[in-house]
């Protein structure tokens, strides 16, 4: 499996990375996120693509090798990254709000902190 993520406005930097599959991609609604809150907070995700008529896309939790951890889920979406938003937040997704925030993608250890659909 092959992650590509361009620099661009919902993430700055970029990732060309390499993972070991070890399962099928699942179609992921949320995840328990530790960016902002030391507890976590369940967050809505989605994918980001460079579309700009549609950018939203599906978002995707993949169980990959980890050489620290032995596996762990790769969370990834668009040529754009990922987007999160706290679960609840009524606004709709876009780059401009500041409760919303992109990543490339996420490595998440522990399959309780997500959601599929």
């Amino acid at each position: 499996m092959f992650i590509e993520v361009e620099n661009n406005p919902n993430f700055e930097g970029s990732y060309f990375v390499r993972f070991n599959e070890l399962g099928p991609s699942r179609l992921l609604r949320q995840i328990k996120s530790y960016e902002r809150l030391s507890r976590g907070e369940w967050c809505d995700v989605t994918g980001w693509s460079d579309d700009p008529d549609q950018p939203l896309c599906p978002a995707y939790a993949q169980k990959v090798e980890d050489s620290g951890a032995g596996a762990t889920y790769i969370i990834f979406g668009g040529n754009w990254g990922i987007r999160l938003k706290p679960e609840g937040h009524a606004v709709e997704w876009n780059l401009y709000d500041d409760d919303q925030w992109g990543e490339g993608y996420l490595s998440i250890g522990e399959e309780r902190d997500l959601r599929f659909l």
